[in-house]
């Protein structure tokens, strides 16, 4: 632990057990995304899920006043650059070109989990800009004296990427496709907002469960049985394994089973029942989510077999209809954009945050990402032309 001179104490944390939950959760709780709480983190680590033997070293910075954890960093040293959904490789092959290490870098975000809304953690009462100004001059130090080649910070939260871009680090534009609630009173209200075809388009694909003998149910909390939590993981093997090395399976059964105990107040399954069925623990297909105030997060999705337009009931149509229903404003059903932008998912900006060490790596990537940047508007900018809604008709 280092004293600072305005009375700080920062320390570098390798596990978020070493840090009660009742001291990170007062940081966290007030942010509008769940994934920055304790159970949340403490339970991927915990799962084997995140940890230095998968890539994800974790490394949490924290601010102390006395006793009292005034500020957290959730941080990870990365041994590569799978999980985060920003594809950095280009860099990290430029770095080999070069002679420079990319590898480890320091990574700021939840992990596999590319969702709005990574900040420093601050509590309410404290100095938020002279703390920023502390934490970015550590992990600046930091990644200096472990000649850590560059810091990054991805899905940042909008207000705090003004801030940190006027300490030097600069944006990466990028997009994801994100549902917002218009002050729907009913599903009928969101069709409204469609053109005639692709309105039938999607009351046939709702009608596709019935045909199929299949009943969705949304259960939510306590309301969700024990055996779901392990069955989600056989789903969600089911569909990474469909994709093979692209599969993305990050996540370790146990983390799907510590849910229940942990986290199942924030979880929301949408699932998918045989006419027939009379048991909530044996779906044929089912969705994961995560809720929290007026959010909703999409995160991951399986079933036993192939299934006519499942996919777009439990993923999509389901969750917004629930949304509707309990005042949701967003809903980011999760990675990837090929079937969303056609059932009401505009492409919707988000930003990542970097900084390079090496000076050889910035001369070269710095101007690079401001290309980048101006084409990525003008791609945002032709999806959102291109989205099947009524005011879009000539």
């Amino acid at each position: 632990m280092d004293k600072t001179a305005s009375n700080y104490t920062v320390s570098w944390i390798h596990q978020i057990a070493e840090i009660p939950k009742e001291a990170w959760d007062p940081l966290a709780q007030p942010l509008t995304t769940p994934f920055f709480e304790w159970d949340w983190l403490h339970n991927l680590e915990s799962s084997g899920s995140a940890t230095g033997k998968a890539g994800w070293m974790p490394c949490h910075l924290t601010v102390w006043r006395d006793r009292t954890l005034v500020a957290a960093a959730p941080l990870y040293l990365k041994g590569h650059s799978y999980g985060e959904f920003v594809f950095d490789h280009q860099f990290a092959d430029l770095s080999e070109r070069l002679g420079v290490s990319y590898y480890p870098k320091l990574l700021g975000m939840s992990p596999f989990t590319p969702a709005e809304g990574y900040r420093f953690l601050i509590a309410p009462d404290e100095d938020e800009e002279q703390l920023l100004r502390v934490m970015v001059a550590e992990i600046d130090h930091f990644c200096d004296r472990n000649q850590i080649s560059s810091c990054h910070f991805l899905y940042v939260e909008p207000e705090w990427q003004a801030r940190l871009q006027q300490c030097g680090f600069s944006p990466w534009r990028h997009h994801n496709y994100i549902w917002q609630n218009d002050a729907y009173g009913s599903f009928d209200d969101y069709l409204k907002a469609f053109n005639a075809n692709q309105r039938r388009n999607i009351k046939r694909e709702r009608k596709a469960m019935a045909k199929s003998g299949l009943t969705l149910k949304t259960l939510s909390g306590d309301d969700i049985p024990r055996a779901l939590f392990p069955l989600m993981y056989r789903f969600y093997e089911n569909t990474c394994d469909k994709f093979g090395w692209w599969g993305s399976k990050y996540l370790t059964k146990r983390f799907f089973e510590q849910l229940y105990s942990t986290y199942r107040h924030r979880v929301l399954f949408v699932a998918a029942y045989p006419e027939s069925s009379q048991d909530d623990r044996h779906p044929v297909g089912m969705s994961f989510c995560l809720t929290k105030g007026d959010r909703l997060y999409g995160r991951y999705w399986g079933s036993h077999h192939d299934i006519d337009c499942l996919h777009f009931n439990v993923c999509y149509y389901q969750p917004i209809e629930w949304a509707i229903d309990h005042n949701i404003k967003v809903f980011d059903p999760g990675a990837g954009g090929r079937h969303k932008k056609r059932r009401g998912f505009p492409a919707t900006p988000n930003v990542s945050l970097h900084r390079f060490y090496s000076s050889r790596l910035s001369k070269i990537i710095l101007p690079y990402l401001q290309q980048v940047n101006e084409m990525e508007e003008k791609e945002v900018a032709a999806i959102n032309e291109d989205l099947p809604f009524t005011r879009q008709e000539s």
